[in-house]
């Protein structure tokens, strides 16, 4: 088996660079997604099952694109055509899902419309999100990989920072951050115009900048390029059973996805229920029509813009361990506790010190799985084993956007108790991790160890 070159700086960058874009606009649909239904004139309680689209989406359109992808060869290439389709897709949609209010429809036919519309747009993300982690694993050699994931992750954070951020910049530039009941205000729908037109430039650069690797130059880097060429001599063609992927998958991915399923069902909460709680614990208001309660929605922005930072830098830090299951335990136990710590600020300055705390979790979520995980298997089914293993960042978030309402009821209909049990299930996470038992699937049998 022919061993992946090493990667410049920049190719690296090239890969990744589309996922900016692509996470400008999942950091829009996070910050504003309660904010437009509860504007529009949703029940608090109401507010979670509306999270359910996005990982039910994810959890469908994703393993779709991955078997599917794994058996495209065509001239566009291998994943690059399921990006640029599902860049287009999610530029119409992104037009169209904060105007639901304001197109002069009766409340359920606005929230109808929002639905379908955030379906679509979860649809069209999904399938545009999933062959950035795809390449990845394609073209990155097992030295690069943990280097490669981490660069989608800075850029991930910095496509947050701008959709975040987005708001509240076009507050302070002059544009109205109110609107008539039941509209939602013009701050949210040109922010989500302005990160359509980003999108769409960042895929467009990615798609430019990259060349996947032809198909038989793909096998003999992975490792099955004889095997292939003997069942192509005796007439087989293989059939990818997903259920045999899963029945035969490494014990990697099951125990990862343990982590996962607590890490998930946290930043969901977090999703759901930043606006509502600090709303009324820093600005003492649950009127969603108040200028106090919009103001609270672009605060939302802020934090998850400085969750962003401090995921950002501590990305940065996480190559520097060298063991990967304690760095990824510390963060998830570092992230829980500024969970846990919103419970007690009324200052919304202060609130900067708990969401940047998250942020070491969320830096861990988005490099260590993917690092683990693909070092655990072959190149010949990386896209179907990815597409698989996000069930186990959707199912986590449609069981807890489930169960929301429910919750938020038991523990007296305050939002910010909702925090603190996503500080709870991060600090659950970080005990799972060390379940985990790395291994090495493409490394040669002297050097395969797993890892202590």
């Amino acid at each position: 088996m022919k061993t992946k070159p090493d990667l410049s700086f920049w190719k690296l960058w090239n890969l990744s660079f589309g996922f900016f874009g692509v996470q400008i606009a999942y950091a829009l649909q996070n910050a504003c997604n309660s904010r437009i239904f509860a504007t529009i004139g949703a029940d608090p309680h109401n507010l979670s099952y509306f999270w359910i689209l996005p990982p039910l989406m994810g959890m469908v359109v994703q393993p779709i694109v991955g078997v599917c992808s794994d058996k495209t060869w065509c001239r566009l290439g291998r994943r690059l055509p399921y990006l640029i389709i599902g860049a287009v897709i999610a530029v119409i949609v992104m037009c169209l899902l904060p105007n639901a209010g304001s197109l002069g429809l009766a409340l359920s036919s606005a929230m109808i419309f929002g639905f379908i519309t955030l379906m679509l747009l979860d649809t069209s993300l999904n399938m545009a999100m999933q062959p950035f982690k795809m390449l990845v694993g394609d073209q990155v050699n097992e030295k690069q990989k943990g280097f490669a994931y981490s660069i989608q992750s800075f850029l991930c954070n910095a496509g947050s920072l701008v959709g975040y951020l987005a708001p509240i910049g076009l507050t302070a530039w002059g544009i109205s951050n109110i609107a008539p009941k039941g509209v939602v205000p013009p701050t949210v729908i040109y922010s989500f115009y302005i990160g359509a037109a980003v999108l769409i430039l960042c895929v467009i650069y990615t798609f430019a900048t990259v060349r996947e690797m032809p198909p038989l130059e793909y096998a003999e880097f992975h490792g099955f390029a004889e095997k292939e060429e003997e069942d192509k001599l005796e007439g087989k063609k293989e059939k990818t059973n997903i259920i045999q992927l899963l029945i035969h998958a490494p014990k990697v991915f099951w125990t990862v996805g343990l982590v996962q399923f607590f890490c998930w069902c946290a930043f969901m909460y977090m999703w759901t229920y930043t606006t509502g709680a600090i709303g009324k614990t820093v600005w003492g208001t649950t009127d969603v029509s108040s200028a106090a309660y919009q103001t609270a929605g672009n605060w939302g922005g802020v934090l998850f813009a400085v969750q962003a930072v401090g995921s950002v830098l501590w990305a940065m830090a996480i190559p520097l361990f060298k063991n990967h299951k304690v760095v990824y335990s510390l963060s998830l136990l570092i992230g829980g506790l500024g969970f846990i710590s919103i419970l007690f600020i009324t200052n919304q300055y202060m609130l900067f010190i708990s969401y940047f705390l998250i942020g070491f979790a969320w830096a861990a979520m988005l490099s260590m799985p993917f690092t683990i995980l693909t070092n655990s298997i072959s190149g010949k089914n990386m896209g179907t084993y990815l597409g698989l293993f996000n069930c186990t960042i959707c199912l986590p978030q449609i069981i807890a956007a489930s169960v929301g309402g429910a919750l938020l009821s038991l523990v007296g209909s305050e939002q910010v108790n909702m925090l603190v049990i996503a500080g709870v299930l991060l600090i659950l996470g970080a005990i799972s991790v060390f379940i985990i038992k790395e291994t090495y699937a493409e490394l040669p049998a002297k050097d395969a160890e797993p890892a202590k």
